[in-house]
């Protein structure tokens, strides 16, 4: 039996790298999913050039050439990240993913269902209330990442996700205050400005 493990982070820098610690510990590709905001334009729509500080360079190569920073980690043929690609999901807007969730999820927009997101959450097993969280957080910049796990390895490898990782209660208590109730996948998604005050008043700052 599997089971469903999902994290939400407040850039993809930090998505990026528990994606890179579930491959290493054997997780296949085919079982990880990411979904990252993508208001700011950060991933070209026809290119496909990554580039999260806007300096006209694709991330990976930069990554490739210092062995380090931001594009670290992505610039390899194989894996999860390789495979990215832009989609757009009711209520979050364009958004760059890969992975089962992903293909679920846009599965159930073309077929006209209520938020393809929520759906392909609690298809996976994801409880409704954290599924409607897991999406509001990446309309308001977050990424998410989830992962199908054998139950057995389920505490293992849930633990790789846990750096650098929204609370997610904590974060939505934090929007009930401000009025926020549930995911509304008919809502419009936010503005980039929008976007880049939410990551401020989480101590966020520009980091993608």
């Amino acid at each position: 039996m599997t089971t469903t493990i999902s994290r939400l982070y407040d850039n993809y820098a930090d998505a990026e790298r528990a994606v890179t610690r579930l491959e290493s510990a054997g997780v296949p590709h085919s079982d990880i999913s990411l979904v990252a905001n993508n208001s700011d334009n950060w991933y070209g729509s026809r290119s496909g050039k990554v580039d999260r500080d806007r300096d006209g360079t694709d991330d990976r190569a930069e990554g490739a050439g210092t062995g380090a920073g931001i594009g670290a980690g992505l610039g390899g043929a194989a894996g999860l990240l390789a495979g990215l690609g832009l989609l757009a999901i009711p209520g979050l807007g364009p958004v760059v993913a890969a992975g089962w969730l992903a293909s679920t999820a846009a599965g159930a927009a073309a077929g006209a269902a209520t938020g393809g997101i929520i759906g392909a959450l609690t298809e996976a097993g994801v409880s409704r209330e954290d599924a409607s969280r897991y999406a509001e957080g990446v309309r308001r910049g977050g990424t998410l990442v989830s992962a199908r796990v054998p139950d057995q390895d389920r505490a293992r490898l849930d633990a790789l996700l846990h750096e650098r990782s929204v609370n997610l209660q904590e974060r939505s208590a934090a929007w009930q205050k401000s009025g926020w109730t549930d995911f509304d996948a008919a809502s419009p998604p936010l503005s980039p400005e929008d976007v880049v005050r939410e990551r401020e008043l989480y101590g966020v700052g520009s980091r993608r």
